[in-house]
């Protein structure tokens, strides 16, 4: 069974917008137990989206104190792929403007790796980002995905396919 890659904004828009830790709990426990059961885990970049060593919000402070420390793997071992993604990138300048393509190549962004990590590992990227081939302002994940065959679901895709529910 592939294991499931959760992208940033799984978290972000769970937190502000759909699963909010005080009236959501449940969601949050669900994610517990299914990295417990290593079903799902992210890298180390998105980690670094996410939490704000000098001023932790509330997802933050989940991210260092709730789930387990092995959660967000190391990416550095996906460079293969990486360049294979940002040759892509650079190769499609003719489509994405040069600010797209800076801002997907950008160091701090986790997408590029993450989509490096699950086409190294044979993951299933969960995303709450859609395919939108016709944006030529931005890179989403969807795009490279889709030429390079990796495959991406949205967190209730992901649910549902676990049988899971919270």
């Amino acid at each position: 069974m592939s294991k499931y890659l959760l992208d940033s904004n799984v978290f972000i828009q769970a937190h502000r917008m759909h699963y909010p830790f005080d009236v959501v709990p449940s969601f949050w426990d669900k994610l517990i137990t299914l990295s417990d059961d290593d079903v799902i885990f992210s890298i180390d970049k998105v980690k670094k989206e996410l939490y704000d060593h000098q001023n932790p919000d509330i997802l933050g402070k989940w991210c260092h104190n709730d789930i387990k420390s092995n959660f967000f793997v190391d990416s550095s071992n996906c460079i293969d792929k990486y360049g294979l993604i940002a040759n892509w990138a650079v190769a499609n300048n003719h489509h994405y403007k040069q600010t797209a393509i800076d801002e997907f190549l950008s160091p701090d962004l986790a997408d590029p790796w993450l989509i490096a990590y699950a086409m190294k590992n044979n993951n299933v990227i969960v995303t709450y980002e859609v395919s939108r081939p016709e944006m030529k302002a931005k890179i989403k994940i969807p795009e490279p995905c889709n030429h390079f065959g990796v495959r991406f679901i949205t967190p209730i895709e992901m649910f549902r396919e676990l049988k899971e529910k919270f």
